[in-house]
């Protein structure tokens, strides 16, 4: 339950990055942006990336889904993820103390007296404050690294994607990581998507093979890092 908030945390970031990184990778591989998208806003929201060739067909293309999906990046954000497990945990046993107090206060507050009281408040505060600055900076580090990662294989997947729609005959590549209206694609059908062939010919030429499934089930296509959600105790709330 408590590492929900960073995981949607994080899936929010990633989305948010996907214009800004995708324009850039086309850029550099010949592929061209979007008009207007040097002057998109930060969160990518209102602008759709897309690749421009000479072909007739539209076609679309979920980055989001083909770089997490891909086998690098299931092997990549699953070490991330597992990378940071000791920090969730750090997180994890400071919130469950924050929570502890703070049921204290609730039960024991009408009880202690007034100098006991203002101790225990103070303490929750210190605790909640110290906390907080945890859970950011790990929000960040996390946020970074991911990032590192997201940017390393779309860059390199960019120039698979320009060549498969080239070939493919398409005159445009729309992007669907973020739905309508965040984008101004409004319907397509399956079958001009071409995700999962783009990611079929990435595995095979990054050459990374398959993650092994684990206990029997397929590893999931997005392993996202994630920590504790922050606690939220209220010491000056009048004793219950």
């Amino acid at each position: 339950m408590t590492s929900k908030f960073l995981r949607s945390v994080l899936a929010t970031a990633v989305l948010s990055m996907i214009l800004g990184l995708t324009t850039s990778a086309f850029a550099q591989t010949g592929g061209a942006a979007p008009a207007g998208a040097a002057s998109a806003p930060a969160t990518g929201a209102t602008t759709t990336p897309m690749a421009t060739g000479t072909g007739t067909k539209l076609g679309t293309i979920n980055i989001q889904e083909a770089v997490i999906g891909s086998n690098e990046g299931q092997r990549d954000f699953g070490a991330l993820s597992k990378k940071l497990e000791p920090k969730q945990n750090e997180l994890k046993a400071q919130n469950d103390e924050l929570q502890s107090l703070q049921e204290q206060l609730q039960k024991q507050g009408d009880k202690l007296n007034e100098d006991a009281r203002a101790t225990l408040v103070k303490q929750i505060e210190t605790k909640k404050k110290s906390f907080d600055r945890a859970v950011q900076d790990a929000q960040e580090d996390a946020q970074n690294q991911q990032k590192e990662i997201f940017q390393r294989i779309l860059q390199k997947m960019a120039p698979v994607i320009v060549k498969h729609a080239q070939e493919g005959g398409f005159a445009m590549v729309l992007d669907t990581s973020n739905p309508w209206p965040q984008s101004p694609l409004l319907w397509a059908s399956e079958g001009v998507d071409i995700t999962r062939s783009v990611v079929e010919i990435y595995n095979t030429q990054s050459g990374v093979p398959a993650p092994a499934p684990a206990g029997g089930a397929a590893k999931p296509a997005a392993p996202k890092p994630a920590v504790p959600k922050p606690a939220t105790p209220t010491p000056n709330a009048p004793p219950k």
